[in-house]
């Protein structure tokens, strides 16, 4: 859902002081419906001018064992009158449907910050499958924090009773009575998320009634039952002062999506996506399915390798060829992705990675598949590698991969990961006037008499023409096997192989990438943090919060992992000290210490979950002492 935005001035501001950003995150088993809970809220957050950023967190499992540990599901949002980079480090207020959410969360919460706890879930059972000896609302171990015990389930159960639901269904509409008295607690409008329900449940108008009476129930009750006493109000957060602009709510997927559609259109191309599901890849493929009014064509293959061979085969027909996947099914697609090398095919390759390796952990955030985007083929087979930094930057980023792949025939590996795949954030919705197009122009010259059609004769790019099969007249070899220079005959002589070589590897460094630019600080210094990917807003915070403590600290992230900017050696060279966080064991790291022999030192996290700005900020001041 859009939403037009206008800009808030100081006085507006300053009139009514409150916090600058609250951390909420919701919690319970996979069955309660967190995700969607986090999800509306985030609607009613947008549509309140907030700026924000969300982080889901689910298991693995289709569906767990209710009521276990290993089955809880969450959903964080952070949201604020200021810019907003992260999902927040600790939460302020934390809800937990039943005994193992409040214990596989409380520890991330705050001092002092506030739980509303179902009680009616922490029963024996529930209590003994969360490996509690006590009930801990009873025992006094929450006594750090707030605690608001209500009775949700049964609360729910009378809120829904004149709708005739039998006791299972009526108690799957405790997530909208949940949401109902956090959208009170926050000062959010309940219309757009009746709205919402009714279009939402249109063949089933009962269930819609009944979730809508559980959402008012929870709203009336955070109205009516003077929770103030309990330390619990009414906390309104004012409209972030944003551009004005029209706005979208988008996760990295659908920014992903509306990019490679963007991209084509500017090469003036028809688009296919040619996927195998997999998660968190998957969600790029749903949403490409439903922008078939842009020339958009989606295939679902029944392996990686079919996928791949299939968006190749695209290319080489005419069209931008797509695939995606994760780092197991990037893998399966290595060899074709090698054939697109060979023979020199546009084709953009997403990667939405996850933690590893093999199937490792499928919903959990990592950044550990950035030396198989850089090196992970067999033979000298360079292609361009591209990440992203937030949800709404995978737009820029995809048309970027697009320009690349189609202007030097060349694949490209566009990095993304399971965190920026479904976390969300606002994003204003860009005047396409703004790009430039870069249409495609297929070779359709004959040659000259006497003489023979050159498919891989260069231009000033190295790049080799592309001609759609069935050309008069241009008819022409092209296959997997090397071949000789301009006339692309087989040929796998010593001197062929050697210059085809060469000429793959120049092409590649060779792309025209914008030169490094430096997000905060300045060039020169004693420290320079370098990230990529996901990692872009914990470290935008943690350096903004060090400059402000007056600490010599500039920060620095790439876009463009291969080929790397031109000044972006000199640039490193200029600091004392480089600090790499990554969610790896040091990828980024030892490709800058390799490509520039300077001495980069890692800050290494690989444990299914984003970086923590404190944690960054503490490497950050150790750094600078030296240690």
């Amino acid at each position: 859902m859009a939403t037009a935005v206008h800009q808030v001035t100081p006085e507006e501001a300053s009139a009514n002081p409150q916090p600058e950003a609250v951390v909420v995150r919701f919690a319970g088993d996979s069955g309660d419906g967190m995700q969607l809970t986090g999800g509306q809220f985030t609607l009613s957050t947008a549509l309140a001018g907030n700026d924000l950023a969300t982080f889901p967190d689910f298991p693995a499992e289709i569906r767990a064992p209710q009521g276990t540990l290993f089955g809880v599901s969450a959903f964080q949002i952070n949201f604020g009158s200021a810019a907003i980079e992260t999902a927040g480090d600790a939460p302020d207020v934390l809800v937990a449907m039943n005994p193992a959410a409040l214990k596989t969360n409380v520890g991330d919460l705050k001092p002092g910050g506030l739980i509303i706890a179902d009680e009616g879930e922490f029963n024996k059972r529930n209590l003994d499958k969360a490996k509690y000896a006590e009930n801990p609302l009873e025992d006094g171990s929450l006594a750090k924090w707030q605690l608001l015990k209500l009775n949700i389930s049964q609360l729910t159960l009378e809120a829904v009773k004149p709708f005739g639901l039998g006791n299972k269904e009526a108690l799957r509409c405790k997530n909208m009575w949940t949401l109902g008295l956090a959208l009170w607690m926050f000062d959010r409008d309940r219309a757009p998320l009746v709205d919402w329900l009714r279009t939402k449940f249109a063949k089933a108008p009962e269930l819609a009634e009944a979730n809508i009476a559980a959402l008012n129930a929870g709203h009336a009750y955070g109205e009516t039952a003077e929770l103030g006493a309990q330390g619990v109000g009414q906390l309104h957060v004012p409209a972030a002062p944003v551009e004005p602009g029209l706005y979208r709510t988008v996760t990295g997927a659908d920014s992903i999506s509306l990019g490679l559609v963007a991209g084509a259109q500017l090469a003036g191309l028809p688009l296919f996506y040619g996927g195998y599901p997999i998660t968190p890849a998957s969600a790029i493929l749903h949403h490409l399915a439903r922008l078939k009014e842009f020339g958009v064509t989606t295939f679902q293959a029944e392996d990686e390798i079919a996928a791949v061979a299939s968006a190749l085969g695209a290319s080489y027909a005419g069209s931008l060829g797509v695939t995606c996947s994760s780092g197991p099914g990037i893998a399966l697609k290595t060899e074709a992705i090698g054939l697109a090398i060979m023979t020199e095919l546009p084709l953009v390759i997403v990667n939405a990675q996850r933690g590893g390796p093999s199937t490792g952990l499928p919903t959990k955030t990592e950044q550990s598949d950035l030396y198989q985007a850089v090196y992970g083929r067999n033979g000298d087979s360079p292609v361009p590698v591209i990440a992203t930094r937030s949800a709404a930057d995978c737009f820029d980023c995809a048309i970027e991969a697009v320009r690349i792949a189609t202007q030097y025939m060349t694949p490209v590996m566009l990095l993304t990961d399971g965190y920026l795949q479904n976390a969300a954030e606002p994003w204003k919705v860009p005047d396409m006037s703004d790009y430039k197009p870069f249409p495609v122009e297929f070779h359709t010259e004959l040659p000259a008499e006497g003489e023979k059609f050159l498919p891989y004769a260069r231009d000033e790019k190295l790049k080799r023409p592309w001609v759609k099969p069935g050309t008069p007249g241009l008819l022409h070899r092209i296959g997997g096997i090397e071949k000789a220079l301009g006339t692309g005959n087989i040929d796998y002589s010593p001197d062929t192989h050697q210059a085809m070589t060469d000429i793959r590897k120049a092409k590649v460094e060779g792309i025209d990438v914008p030169d490094q630019a430096i997000e905060q600080g300045e060039a020169g210094g004693k420290l320079v943090v370098v990230g990529w990917g996901s990692t872009y807003g914990p470290i935008t915070q943690a350096v903004r919060r060090a400059r402000r403590k007056g600490l010599d600290v500039s920060h620095v992230h790439i876009r463009h992992i291969w080929p790397m900017p031109k000044n972006l050696g000199p640039l490193l060279k200029s600091y004392e000290r480089i600090l790499v966080p990554e969610m790896n064991t040091g990828q980024l790291k030892t490709v800058l210490r390799d490509q520039f022999l300077v001495d980069a030192k890692p800050l290494n996290k690989v444990s299914g979950q984003p970086f923590r700005i404190h944690e960054i900020e503490a490497a950050i001041e150790e750094a600078l002492r030296g240690d």
